[in-house]
């Protein structure tokens, strides 16, 4: 009698499995012939889509739900990790793999380099200015960055005014990284000498009205770099500030008190109990901001385009793609990228494995 019914759920697995399989297949074919007609096949997307993981998610717990104790004990968690694994793996893993692959050709991937590629990301000029124009956004980014964030995040909590003086702060927080460029672009603006033109840069407005004369701030070397930094510190200083500002909350007041009844001045306090206990966040914040500014590219890309020394490893990857079309040196360039970001990944998720919260 057992035999009769599981041969029957298995049937009926099946049969389901299939229609399912139909019902994605049908909504994808249907979304293609509404290429044409945005918002039926926009409403169509949101529909099918949410209904097509629902159905695939539902359909394979059924079919785990059939097998024995054991063997579900086991596939009940890959049935609701599985499908995030596959769509990692093929938008993620295979694109890197292959990446990787077309570093050791030429521009048309046919003729074997082996590390001539590499060789290029390491010795061009062009990369090694790349290099240490990161290495600048790394440091002093990263630094400005963490801590004003960390200077704002203390005053405000003292400041009846909290919570203005944080929404003010975190606001750019709102604007992309491109329109964050074209916004700076001007406040930079340099119209030069020429007779009739009149400066509409803020930066150079004030420099005007202080009695100095106009610069392109832009084309100054060495000062431009970290002109496009201060960018990306207006950018990210709010999000470090929310996060450390919550992390600042949490010490426990018994701590605060106990060193206050200790003698302990507010300095001495911030210095040996409040950055302590927050040491943690404060590490994961730097290193977050430090993957930022390893593959920074759209403040670079709007503002100079790299130029007057101003290259970041991403924007010559971006060059040597799509306006040289050197597919391997830009493969080569995209490995060397990732393999820098990595090292700071695995350290923010042992960070994260490491604290309370996971254990």
């Amino acid at each position: 009698m057992e035999k009769p019914r599981r041969g029957l759920a298995v049937l009926g697995f099946s049969l389901l499995l299939l229609l399912s399989a139909a019902v994605l297949y049908g909504g994808f074919a249907l979304l293609r012939s509404l290429s044409g007609s945005k918002i039926p096949a926009a409403l169509l997307a949101v529909v099918w889509g949410i209904g097509s993981v629902v159905l695939l998610y539902y359909v394979l717990n059924r079919g785990a739900e059939m097998l024995p104790r054991r063997a579900r004990r086991y596939l009940l968690p890959l049935v609701f990790a599985g499908p995030a694994l596959a769509l990692l793996f093929w938008f993620l893993v295979l694109p890197t793999l292959r990446t990787l692959w077309l570093a050791f050709f030429d521009e048309t991937s046919t003729r074997f380099l082996f590390l001539r590629n590499f060789r290029f990301a390491f010795t061009d000029p062009i990369m090694l200015e790349g290099f240490r124009n990161n290495l600048l956004w790394m440091v002093f980014g990263t630094l400005f960055c963490v801590g004003l964030g960390l200077v704002i995040a203390v005053l405000a909590d003292r400041s009846r005014w909290e919570k203005l003086y944080k929404a003010v702060i975190f606001m750019p927080m709102a604007i992309s990284f491109v329109g964050a460029g074209v916004i700076w672009k001007f406040v930079y603006s340099y119209k030069g000498e020429a007779a009739g033109l009149q400066e509409i840069g803020l930066l150079n407005a004030v420099a005007v009205a202080l009695g100095g004369r106009a610069q392109p701030w832009l084309l100054l070397g060495g000062w431009n770099n970290l002109l496009l930094i201060a960018i990306m510190v207006w950018l990210q200083t709010g999000y470090a500030m929310v996060i450390l500002s919550s992390a600042i909350k949490a010490v426990p007041k018994e701590l605060l008190e106990a060193a206050r009844m200790d003698g302990a001045g507010e300095l001495r306090i911030f210095t040996g109990v409040t950055i302590p206990s927050i040491r943690g966040t404060l590490l994961t914040v730097t290193t977050t901001i430090v993957i930022f500014s390893l593959k920074l590219f759209d403040i670079v890309r709007v503002m100079t385009g790299g130029n007057w020394g101003t290259n970041v490893i991403a924007n010559e990857f971006y060059m040597q793609q799509f306006t040289y079309g050197q597919t391997g040196r830009a493969s080569a360039i995209a490995i060397v990228l990732l393999l820098a970001v990595i090292p700071v990944m695995v350290y923010n998720l042992r960070r994260f494995g490491e604290s309370r919260a996971f254990k």
